[in-house]
């Protein structure tokens, strides 16, 4: 048969599994590919970032490369989303790399950690530091690369039927919380789960959960949780700058040529600026409209940050001692986050500090 009707007819994937990927990839002009998303489309700041990163490889390539961007369960399941990209079934998967701590704890430091990097620090480790190599290199055992591809920000602490004033407040509190910091609040006596976001308001609503943390503001303005927890509890000390990656089946990208690796890259980089400008954006203006609407914000007490910050550490010290991966790439991680802060302590913290109580 010949071989762009191959392509036509087996799909990507097909080929993929026969092995034969990267020789087909090379002698095609044009190319069409799957991306995942681990977000709803209602969630236009974190699922758009697909879109936008979809739309500047088309552009970087005359439309010669397009990318069809699916929506969380379109395709695949967020659960299922490693597996898929892993094993071909789609070339490409955008998500936040703490979803899948199940398979490996060590996935959870490509995004976020309880008081782990801000979003410029985590960028800076990734692209400056060792992040982008010691992530990658790890990935390399799951069939795929990855590029930093979307940041949030700081995130908010949670939507609250009661108000957390003392650490024993945390236990027996049934929190619906993302990812890696469930581990943490589960030491602090939370009885955590991690429902998926478009079950947060009805598990909420219905008294099936206390308390429930998603983004910040913009997402859960529209997600309305307002309407059924009036205390918004900040600062969100497990996400202090969660890092979302694009994922790139191996063999797929191995077979693109080198000005097609370049463009995902300048494509996904460009997606990563702006989810968090997006967001820098619009959180204020939402945030406004929830107070006006009632919302009470309410700051966690220092002594339930110091317990929070305590069980962190020990679980970090516990886990690198079971697990050489996370061990390496920890290590370096937290290395770096010593370095960051000591400089940012004497600018960006100093002059932030000045600026929120400044009269503009």
């Amino acid at each position: 048969m010949e071989r762009r009707s191959f392509i036509r007819q087996a799909g990507i994937a097909g080929v993929l599994a026969a092995g034969t990927a990267p020789a087909i990839v090379h002698a095609q002009t044009n190319l069409r590919w799957r991306l995942t998303s681990a977000f709803p489309k209602s969630l236009d700041t974190i699922y758009g970032a697909s879109d936008t990163f979809a739309r500047k490889v088309k552009e970087m390539t005359g439309g010669k490369f397009e990318i069809s961007v699916h929506a969380n369960g379109e395709l695949v399941p967020m659960p299922g989303l490693v597996d898929a990209v892993q094993n071909g079934t789609v070339e490409m998967g955008h998500t936040a790399p703490y979803y899948y701590f199940g398979k490996n704890d060590a996935f959870a430091l490509g995004c976020a950690v309880p008081f782990g990097l801000n979003s410029r620090q985590m960028t800076a480790w990734s692209y400056d530091g060792n992040g982008l190599k010691l992530m990658r290199e790890f990935y390399s055992g799951y069939g795929f690369t990855s590029f930093p591809m979307g940041n949030t920000g700081a995130q908010m602490g949670g939507w609250y039927r009661k108000e957390i004033k003392t650490v024993a407040d945390m236990k027996g509190l049934k929190f619906r919380v993302g990812g890696f910091a469930g581990k943490v609040t589960s030491r602090l006596g939370t009885v955590s789960q991690n429902i998926p976001g478009g079950e947060i308001y009805q598990a909420l609503e219905k008294g099936t959960i206390d308390a429930a943390e998603w983004v910040g503001p913009y997402d859960d303005q529209k997600l309305g949780f307002n309407k059924v927890a009036p205390i918004y509890h900040y600062p969100g000390w497990w996400e202090g700058g969660p890092q979302l990656d694009l994922y790139v089946n191996q063999k797929a990208f191995d077979g693109l040529s080198g000005e097609y690796k370049a463009i995902i890259e300048s494509a996904a980089a460009y997606a990563h600026t702006e989810m968090q400008a997006k967001y820098d954006a619009r959180n204020p203006a939402a945030l406004k409209q929830l107070v006006a609407n009632k919302t009470r914000l309410v700051a966690f007490p220092k002594p339930v940050l110091d317990a929070a910050f305590k069980e962190a550490m020990d679980l970090y010290s516990e886990i690198s001692a079971a697990n050489p991966a996370f061990k390496k790439i920890y290590d370096d991680y937290s290395n770096f986050r010593r370095e960051s802060n000591l400089w940012f302590r004497f600018t960006e913290a100093r002059f932030d500090a000045f600026m929120q109580t400044a009269k503009l």
